[in-house]
């Protein structure tokens, strides 16, 4: 029998994603990320005065600005099936668990990426100014994406704990905050007169921080992409277990 895995993701997601952008929330989305970044960048950060080409300014405060907006899109993934019963009607078709949750999840990742990508004029100034490491950029862009999955695999699983879709962002945003919290410099520094080395390496090692700072400094090194995508597959089997227990209550 032919392996059918791989279309039915594909057909979940390009279903997902055209119900993104059949909504007015998504460009609400895309224009508030927007105006976030730049305000960060050039108001906060102080792109011009900082006299340098590159765009460190930029991608600094992605784990803030992500923070809450990925809960935001998540919040809807099983939430919403489940209040308005079509979550019975989805797993009824002839697809695995599986295929639903990837799907979904890869169709929310693929809207954040599209958001992302759209902030390619940063990309196009630093160019026109100076002379970037490109590679770095890239490499930071990489580091942005795997840390908007792994927020987003977060919103899934607590999208899948309740169908209240508020109660669902607060969770995911209070779990997000605690992975950034965990690795977050000044967080680290405070915790360094009273606590051992090897217990601040093990809880900076779960944290989200720690990962995109080594990736945003343009060193992709093997060990972030595990735990990224670990991350993730945690958080993805965690929404399966849920949504088989409420299916089976």
């Amino acid at each position: 029998m032919k392996n059918r895995f791989f279309p039915n993701v594909r057909a979940v997601a390009m279903r997902e994603l055209a119900g993104y952008f059949g909504s007015p929330v998504a460009y609400v989305f895309i224009v508030i990320f927007l105006l976030l970044c730049g305000f960060f960048t050039f108001s906060i950060s102080r792109f011009f005065e900082a006299g340098q080409a590159d765009l460190r300014g930029f991608f600094q405060w992605h784990p803030w600005i992500f923070l809450f907006l990925v809960p935001a899109v998540a919040m809807r993934l099983w939430s919403e099936e489940r209040r308005t019963g079509t979550v019975e009607l989805l797993l009824t078709l002839p697809i695995t668990m599986a295929e639903a949750i990837l799907g979904k999840f890869l169709a929310a990742w693929i809207f954040i990426a599209i958001a992302l990508a759209l902030t390619f004029p940063l990309v196009i100034t630093v160019m026109v100014l100076g002379n970037p490491d490109l590679g770095a950029i890239l490499a930071a862009y990489l580091g942005s994406l795997l840390l908007a999955g792994t927020y987003l695999a977060v919103g899934s699983m607590t999208s899948a704990l309740t169908k209240n879709q508020v109660i669902s962002f607060v969770l995911a945003v209070i779990i997000c905050l605690f992975l950034v919290m965990a690795g977050w410099p000044p967080v680290t520094n405070a915790l360094t007169g009273w606590a051992p080395r090897w217990a601040l390496d093990v809880v900076a090692g779960f944290s989200v921080m720690t990962h995109f700072t080594s990736i945003e400094r343009g060193v992709v090194d093997v060990r972030d992409l595990i735990y990224s995508f670990s991350m993730m597959f945690f958080m993805l089997y965690a929404t399966g277990v849920l949504l088989k227990n409420r299916r089976a209550s």
